[in-house]
């Protein structure tokens, strides 16, 4: 079937307005099949008068008179129109208004796919969204599930003026550049699940999987975010060998990573986790967005400040421990950590002091944290990145599962505490021209996942606080950079 095309979207005539699948058009009249812009008259197709004049005129070569004469019609009425029908879809996202949140993020990304921008009205209705209207955006909207309204020019332009008031807590942030994503992930299957390869792939985000290889053949400058999640950096196998050193699985990892490790040269596996760790903290300086959760936080920075010294054990490289290991390491080299102490028992299942698993006395029942508020107008970057329907969010436990005050450099700036524990959850800074987000904990909605779990199911959580601040993340790339103003 040929198509005809308008804006920048191949639109098919027998794509009737209000239905996800293409469908016959029936009854008196053909005109919508014969003439495209009669669908814009209809709020099907949002185009623009010389593309209209265009479509129509090839048309009337054609056209019988009747036809013809219908069409100058709505031509005439085309340019009469055209602002009174312009119009936007917009995404409420907070709690009352929207029914699916995570996938309203997939449909940002979408959108942004399609070479179209989206406003994000950052503390507006809970961070909501706006594009301009095309039948095919609505549509998906509807086939994803995600809550939205049609609104004409003038009600959006209200919006805008409201968003833009100096004394109101809010700004609009263009997101303009489609990001492409990148997880530092492993191929063969792990017993235990990733959240953001979970909420990435509900949403319907694409991401391209990356490891060791890619990292050292410097392929990461192809992407502009980059994930890492449950990974042990300082080559100690996640410290697992007193638990599960018998178990298939753990062999696994282990004979897989020294083959890595004698593949690109090195004798230990824990040189093999820096080099990488270096490779990531390059694309960061360079302008690369870093975010990271669970052991892949604090393991990473311990990599980076243990350089030049062997802070693992026999069991891990062969060979005894540098006994002055903690005297040896440089805190400078790390992003968000200062002045931590290695936990050395190869048998506990801990890296350092950094995180607060194991002495936090914090019970299920007042496990929460709370998101800061900052000015959406000075300081757009941790408004982003905290945009949410609520402040409060629900904690949940990682081997990493939040990170102490006292280990917080005072370049670390924290975006979500439990101020009564002395710990950070969810922290942020910048290296060089780029930036990372590190947030602790395993799955948001999986208080305590153990190894061997089943996945946690994101249809029964699709507005997950947790998850939002996972996928915040994820557009904050595609943002028009402003200059922060504190």
């Amino acid at each position: 079937m040929k198509y005809i095309q308008m804006g920048r979207f191949n639109l098919n005539p027998n794509f009737a307005v209000g239905h996800s699948q293409p469908q016959k058009r029936i009854g008196k009249s053909n005109i919508s099949a014969n003439c495209p812009q009669y669908d814009f008259l209809t709020r099907g197709y949002r185009a623009n008068p010389l593309q209209a004049l265009f479509s129509v005129a090839s048309y009337l070569a054609t056209a019988n008179s009747r036809l013809k004469a219908t069409c100058i019609l709505l031509l005439g009425c085309l340019f009469v129109g055209q602002s009174l029908f312009a119009s936007k879809i917009f995404i409420p996202m907070d709690v009352e208004n929207q029914s699916n949140h995570l996938k309203a993020y997939g449909i940002a990304y979408y959108v942004l796919g399609k070479n179209q921008k989206v406003d994000w009205l950052l503390n507006y209705q809970g961070g909501s969204f706006a594009f301009d209207h095309y039948v095919e955006l609505e549509s998906e909207c509807k086939i994803r599930g995600v809550s939205y309204e049609v609104l004409p020019e003038a009600k959006y332009t209200k919006i805008l003026e409201e968003v833009a008031d100096p004394d109101a807590n809010m700004d609009l942030v263009r997101l303009e550049k489609l990001p492409k994503i990148a997880v530092y992930t492993p191929d063969n299957k792990q017993p235990w699940d990733d959240a953001v390869t979970m909420v990435l792939t509900y949403a319907e985000i694409p991401f391209e999987k990356l490891y060791d290889t890619e990292m050292l053949e410097d392929k990461l400058v192809q992407y502009d975010w980059l994930h890492l999640h449950h990974e042990d950096f300082t080559g100690q196998y996640g410290k697992f060998y007193a638990a599960y050193h018998t178990a298939a699985w753990y062999i696994e990892e282990m004979n897989k990573n020294e083959a890595m490790a004698k593949k690109h040269g090195f004798q230990k596996v824990s040189q093999l986790k820096l080099a990488v760790a270096k490779k990531i903290r390059e694309f960061v300086i360079g302008g690369g967005y870093l975010f990271a959760m669970c052991s892949a936080t604090d393991s990473y920075d311990i990599a980076l400040a243990a350089e030049g010294t062997d802070i693992c054990e026999k069991m891990y490289d062969y060979d005894a421990q540098d006994p002055d290991a903690q005297s040896k390491l440089n805190y400078e080299r790390s992003l968000a950590f200062k002045d931590f102490k290695l936990v050395t028992n190869p048998y506990e299942y801990e890296y350092s002091d950094i995180d607060a698993t194991t002495v936090r006395k914090v019970p299920f029942s007042a496990d929460y944290f709370t998101l800061f508020t900052f000015s959406a107008k000075f300081d757009p970057v941790p408004s982003m990145l905290c945009q949410n329907h609520t402040t409060t969010i629900k904690g949940f436990m990682g081997q990493t599962t939040s990170f102490v005050n006292r280990a917080l450099k005072s370049s670390t700036l924290v975006m979500g505490e439990n101020k009564g524990a002395g710990e950070a959850r969810y922290i942020h800074g910048d290296i060089g021209k780029g930036t990372w987000t590190f947030y602790g904990g395993h799955d948001p909605e999986d208080y305590q996942h153990q190894v061997g779990d089943p996945p946690t199911d994101l249809s029964l959580h699709p507005n997950s606080p947790g998850y939002r601040l996972i996928l915040n993340n994820v557009l904050f790339p595609a943002a028009k950079k402003k200059p922060q103003k504190t």
